[in-house]
């Protein structure tokens, strides 16, 4: 065959790997420090086997990133280039047009988080578990699963129609980001231990720290260092997206002055700044943020209930995105 081709060391796994290196590992932390908690000598399921399905949280996650990156149309993550980055960059190395070249990434990237999102199933339906606890590990990932991609489609709507209330930002974070990330681990670690019993409660103890991490990640997005975090704290105001931060000014004195400069791919340095100003004159910033401490105080308050107020203050430690200063946000 004609024609450039990637070279043979460069697989999507192996890519995938790469680009994916250094995560914080907060669901599969979750998932363990929840079974730790409650497992007792007649949990189901051996270490091992709770290894197994953590590890496989850890992989839907990363199924998640490749996917979102695509949707985003980002190329980076975590200050370097993922897994469409990766394939852009090849085919632009190998010759090919600028659209081309970002079409190769954008197939990478899909293709990539189906990999990783296969993976992540067939290591659940082979954990060892009997098969009674197996079918019920399926199906709470089968649900985080449909879940999460009605979150992912509600979140790219709203962006796209730029008229979303706070509600439904808020509803968007539980289904997008607490499903999978805290709901499910939380829920998986129960039915590892034989605790199903708690099932409800881990839902909303889930819901609340998810919500709580998305209004954070949404502050960061706007005000956060980029040293810091990651990634630039312009794309959410330039590309226009329904962040809490947006919902809360809506409607407020300063929109009608705040409003032009949202979703201006060509907004200079000096508008975002005072975009970025509006939004805490009209307390956007710190609205934002006390909505976060109040979900995560929730959490807490359900967990300690059940003896998980260490597991889930300890995730708030490792999950909890750092503020514009750089310091980690603690529960309380």
């Amino acid at each position: 065959m004609d024609g450039p081709h990637p070279p043979p060391d460069l697989s999507l796994w192996q890519a995938l790997r790469t680009t994916t290196e250094g995560g914080k590992r907060v669901r599969p932390r979750l998932l363990t420090a929840t079974y730790d908690a409650l497992a007792g000598p007649c949990s189901p399921a051996p270490r091992d086997v709770v290894d197994r399905v953590a590890d496989a949280v850890e992989l839907l996650h990363v199924a998640f990133l490749a996917h979102d990156d695509v949707i985003d149309d980002d190329e980076y993550r975590r200050g370097r280039a993922n897994v469409a980055g990766v394939y852009a960059a090849r085919a632009r190395s190998t010759g090919a047009a600028e659209d081309a070249a970002h079409d190769v990434g954008a197939a990478a990237g899909l293709l990539a988080g189906d990999l990783a999102l296969a993976g992540a199933v067939r290591d659940v339906a082979l954990c060892g578990a009997d098969p009674v606890l197996t079918a019920r590990l399926l199906d709470l990932m089968d649900e985080a699963l449909h879940v999460t991609a009605d979150g992912e489609l509600r979140d790219v709507w709203a962006d796209a129609h730029r008229g979303a209330g706070l509600e439904d930002v808020l509803l968007t974070a539980e289904r997008k980001t607490a499903a999978y990330s805290f709901q499910l681990p939380m829920r998986l670690g129960a039915a590892l231990a034989g605790r199903g019993d708690l099932d409800d409660r881990l839902v909303t103890i889930g819901r609340h720290l998810g919500v709580a991490f998305q209004v954070r990640d949404d502050v960061l997005g706007t005000f956060g260092d980029p040293a810091s975090t990651g990634k630039p704290a312009s794309t959410d105001l330039r590309e226009g997206r329904c962040t809490v931060l947006v919902a809360l000014a809506r409607g407020t004195d300063v929109w009608p002055r705040l409003a032009p400069l949202v979703g201006r791919a060509d907004a200079t340095d000096a508008d975002l700044d005072l975009a970025r100003t509006l939004l805490e004159e009209c307390g956007a910033r710190s609205t934002a943020e006390d909505l976060a401490g109040r979900f995560e105080q929730a959490a807490l308050r359900t967990a300690t209930g059940i003896g998980l107020d260490a597991a889930v203050a300890a995730v708030l430690g490792h999950a909890a995105p750092t503020t514009s200063a750089g310091t980690a946000v603690q529960a309380a």
